[in-house]
């Protein structure tokens, strides 16, 4: 039997939801199949977001920055928008039985007062975290429930 799968969208598919991906495969690999996209690609991973995740024992640096339309006819089962801009771009996805808007802030964009670049990576990073483990926390309870 084939995981469901997972697919993160963002506009650029170079942060957030390459963070995300990264994140969901660690703590869910054994649930769902992961995969993000974006609705316009970027075309790289950004660097600090591959540093970012290093620091915490994630490797995206593999990672490559792929369009939505990529995965138009997979049979997705659950959609995750990272952004405002991709949760506005979504189509309706094959098979697709959940969807989920999880904004997160665009890190180079959202650098705060006495912040350095790395550091917004590093907030950004964390709070998907915080909410991906979430996330799984309460689909391991809602399986083992049944």
């Amino acid at each position: 039997m084939s995981l469901p799968i997972v697919l993160i969208l963002c506009t650029g598919n170079s942060c957030r939801s390459q963070m995300a991906e990264g994140i969901l495969r660690k703590i869910a690999g054994d649930l769902f199949k992961i995969e993000s996209a974006g609705s316009d690609p970027a075309g790289h991973v950004h660097p600090l977001a591959v540093e970012a995740l290093s620091e915490i024992g994630i490797d995206i640096s593999s990672y490559t920055s792929k369009h939505l339309k990529l995965f138009l006819n997979d049979e997705i089962s659950t959609v995750i928008t990272v952004c405002g801009n991709a949760d506005d771009a979504c189509p309706k996805f094959q098979g697709q039985v959940n969807r989920h808007h999880w904004g997160f802030e665009d890190p180079p964009k959202s650098i705060r007062r006495n912040e350095t670049e790395i550091e917004a990576f590093r907030r950004v990073r964390d709070e998907i975290s915080m909410v991906f483990t979430s996330f799984v926390a309460g689909y391991r309870q809602g399986i083992s429930a049944n």
